[in-house]
């Protein structure tokens, strides 16, 4: 059996400098995100949102982003999920996309906000219906019996609103409005490049600074 201690890869695919990247952090992440969707990665849009809860306790979990402009990041969930209450008690979260086929991460950071109710029922509206019906179904994050009574709840509430349920009111969006925002290329030696965006504020249109890290 391989030893954990022994497991190593040198990434060597290619290279990041300050004078490579775009001015603008979310249009650099743009870029990156168009050439991960086109070397057909499995689910680029995959992504680790990591929060906390009321006392500092953090937790972390795979979701689908699901937008991006220069406002933000936003993702779609439970409002009364665990990670609902969380952002709901401190409402900052970071984000982790890990593109390992091309050896980048992008980690991002800043506060949450709900997006507008609007937003919310574009994006429900724009779902399969399974889904939409799921939204329902679930009370995500609670304990349940068995997954028959969550099957159960699912076959009630398609009788009840048959294939024009409307969005739940505990369900919508969040977006990540950063104020640091890190590209990573993995380099040979552990070597990465590592290039840093930040800002004072998390407001559209502040100025943000560039930053080699060491890695």
């Amino acid at each position: 059996m391989t030893s954990l201690a022994d497991l190593r890869k040198n990434y060597s695919l290619g290279s990041l400098d300050a004078t490579d990247v775009d001015a603008d952090p979310i249009r650099q992440f743009q870029t990156w995100f168009a050439q991960a969707l086109d070397a057909q990665l499995p689910e680029p849009n995959a992504m680790t949102v990591a929060t906390v809860d009321a006392e500092g306790r953090p937790a972390a979990r795979i979701l689908l982003i699901k937008g991006v402009d220069e406002r933000g990041f936003v993702f779609f969930t439970n409002y009364d999920s665990r990670k609902g209450r969380e952002l709901a008690a401190r409402p900052h979260a970071a984000l982790l996309f890990h593109w390992i086929e091309l050896e980048r991460q992008v980690r991002i950071e800043g506060r949450v906000e709900k997006t507008s109710d609007a937003e919310s029922d574009a994006y429900y509206q724009s779902r399969p219906l399974g889904s939409r019906i799921g939204a329902w179904a679930s009370e995500q994050s609670t304990v349940i019996d068995s997954r028959a009574q969550l099957e159960a709840r699912e076959r009630e509430i398609s009788a009840q609103y048959g294939d024009a349920p409307p969005r739940p009111p505990h369900w919508g969006g969040y977006r990540v409005v950063p104020d640091a925002i890190e590209f990573w290329q993995g380099r040979p030696s552990r070597l990465h490049d590592r290039i840093r965006y930040t800002r004072d504020s998390a407001q559209a249109g502040a100025a943000w600074r560039i930053e080699r890290l060491a890695p």
